[in-house]
């Protein structure tokens, strides 16, 4: 029986859970609002993504100040752009647009790292480069078994994407709870 893991900040990593989890349930609900032909639920979907982003991001600013969960929040809101045009790209066929969108969704995931190393000496830049690329990535092939109607591909993905935001969220509670001990207790 594998030993239990002491979380330094179990109410930090709890709340930092829920919120990423948010995220991915509102953007899958979007991508099956899109693919079912749902406009208004698409953009209930699409709201909630938002209102989440700011709920991340003033979480951040709980420990980085106004100006950063402000940076936060610019920084969400290139990440669900990316994440809704490639999303919006794959529904309608067009890989040229979806191909773009994940461009541009890297080259978010790199300014994401950036600024949470430079907030945080405990998130190395390439660790945090790597899980978001792979969050992006976990999009990326949640879409396309959507698109295809690939309801056993998607329902496997969506384990690996709650899984994976796990890693995130509790990256960001162990670096927090490091460089805030007391804050984040």
């Amino acid at each position: 029986m594998a030993e239990a893991v002491a979380v330094p900040a179990p109410k930090l990593q709890a709340a930092l859970r829920d919120l990423w989890h948010g995220h991915i349930v509102h953007a899958r609900d979007y991508a099956m609002a899109m693919h079912a032909g749902k406009a208004a639920d698409a953009k209930a979907a699409a709201d909630a993504v938002v209102a989440n982003a700011k709920e991340i991001s003033a979480a951040v600013g709980s420990f980085y100040g106004q100006a950063g969960g402000d940076q936060m929040m610019t920084l969400l809101a290139g990440h669900w752009g990316a994440v809704k045009a490639m999303t919006d790209a794959r529904i309608k066929g067009d890989d040229t647009g979806a191909n773009k969108a994940m461009t541009d969704l890297n080259a978010n995931a790199a300014e994401i790292a950036k600024f949470l190393s430079g907030a945080n000496p405990n998130l190395p830049e390439e660790t945090v480069l790597g899980l978001m690329v792979a969050h992006g990535a976990h999009h990326a092939a949640q879409v396309n078994f959507i698109v295809k109607g690939d309801t056993a591909g998607e329902a496997a993905e969506w384990t690996a994407m709650q899984a994976h935001m796990d890693m995130i969220a509790d990256a960001l509670a162990g670096a927090i709870a490091k460089q805030f001990p007391d804050k984040a207790s």
